[in-house]
């Protein structure tokens, strides 16, 4: 959309389940989407990919902006009002990537949860796609020297973990682990199973230590020895995951403690994946969103094919190597596989397991039983047949530790 359009609620779409009232901060007014002039809207589009019921339409902006004037990098611009800093700076000659590249601008999520975008504005860090321009404004793309912000909330006890937790400690009918959920994603998955937390920019931003200080409280008063960080997408935003789990080692270093990170994976490198190790990281629970390109644009509702293809090779990537560095010795790997048949074939599941075999035939498996929710509400949750034939299938592929999330807990391994 880049600013060229704004965005308005259609009456006749909207169901009033109040998600934007609760979840989506309109920058241009600084309150709720629902009451928001259209005039006033500075085009960020959270309302637009935030709305459960696809109830928010762009619409191309004809109406006359006047100017303001910024001051980028100590240089003086003038750019169009009602802009967010991202779309200003685009005008501006600045690039930006989703994946991160030296010498151009990261924003992963657009919709200011992940902060990655971060840049300084007036002094402060504050994400640069909802964050509107104004006259006199003075920008500095340079954070060095700031302490990375990222929005955090759900900070719960699990009974079960996620996919990075063993099996053999999930059906202890006893919380296991404590853990927390950062906002913002890099995906647009039509199904978000935590859609409440991936497009929710109203939450305050925390920094990592007052994180791992909060998550460690709920360690000890849970009695558990396992903490971890689930999303949205906690890897967006790389100096504030490893600046959370160096606090967090530091805190909990008896060696009880497991640290915990649940992950889409996309965004992991070799050298991302050494300094989450060598910052404390013991376990990790990467999904892997299918084998075909045109799955993984289905499940993950990308529609940059050429994004899509990237983001997929890098989470196999990622996953093998784990496996050849760090398996078993210094990481415990589960690896999670969405599962309907709404987006994904059996067929397509046997070959996902041979090629996690010719990795490695131990791995922990979880499939995991998508259900409707969100955008994808007439998709219907997989039955305990289905899971059962879908943990089979991977059982035929020569895996050997396959455990399958259903209506009625977890099968196998």
């Amino acid at each position: 959309m880049e600013g060229r359009y704004v965005y308005r609620r259609n009456p006749d779409e909207c169901r009033e389940c109040g998600f934007c009232e609760e979840h989506v901060l309109c920058p241009g007014v600084g309150g709720s989407t629902i009451h928001r002039p259209e005039r006033l809207c500075v085009g960020c589009g959270v309302c637009y990919v935030a709305c459960p019921y696809e109830a928010v339409e762009a619409v191309t902006d004809e109406t006359p902006r006047s100017t303001v004037r910024i001051v980028v990098d100590g240089e003086v611009y003038e750019v169009p009002e009602r802009t967010t800093v991202r779309h200003a700076l685009q005008a501006l000659g600045w690039e930006f990537t989703k994946i991160p590249m030296e010498g151009r601008l990261y924003a992963p999520c657009e919709t200011g949860g992940c902060y990655a975008c971060a840049l300084l504005v007036d002094g402060e860090p504050r994400p640069s796609c909802t964050t509107p321009v104004k006259d006199g404004m003075e920008i500095s793309t340079n954070l060095e020297g700031y302490t990375p912000l990222r929005r955090v909330s759900g900070y719960q006890p699990h009974p079960v973990g996620g996919v990075g937790t063993p099996w053999w400690i999930k059906g202890e009918s006893r919380y296991i682990e404590v853990a927390c959920f950062a906002h913002g994603c890099n995906l647009r998955c039509p199904q978000c199973q935590n859609y409440s937390v991936t497009y929710d920019n109203v939450t305050p931003p925390s920094t990592p230590v007052e994180a791992a200080r909060r998550l460690t409280w709920l360690r000890w008063w849970y009695n558990v020895d396992r903490m971890a960080i689930s999303g949205g997408e906690p890897t967006l935003n790389r100096p504030w995951l490893i600046k959370f789990f160096t606090e967090l080692r530091r805190l909990n270093k008896d060696p009880k403690a497991r640290l915990h990170l649940d992950t889409n994976a996309t965004l992991l490198t070799p050298d991302y994946i050494d300094e989450l190790v060598e910052a404390g990281v013991t376990d990790i629970g990467p999904d892997l969103k299918g084998l075909r390109v045109e799955t993984f644009m289905e499940i993950t509702g990308i529609r940059d094919k050429d994004l899509a293809s990237k983001y997929l090779k890098n989470s196999w990537s990622a996953v093998k190597y784990i496996l050849d560095e760090y398996y078993p010795d210094r990481v415990f790997l589960g690896i999670g596989i969405p599962y309907n048949r709404c987006f994904m074939s059996l067929e397509e599941l046997r070959e996902i397991g041979d090629r996690i075999a010719s990795m490695n035939p131990q791995v922990q498996v979880c499939i995991l039983d998508y259900f409707p929710t969100f955008r994808r509400r007439a998709m219907r949750k997989p039955t305990v047949e289905e899971m059962r034939k879908a943990r089979e299938t991977l059982l035929e592929a020569g895996l050997k530790t396959v455990i399958a999330q259903t209506a009625i807990g977890y099968l196998g391994p």
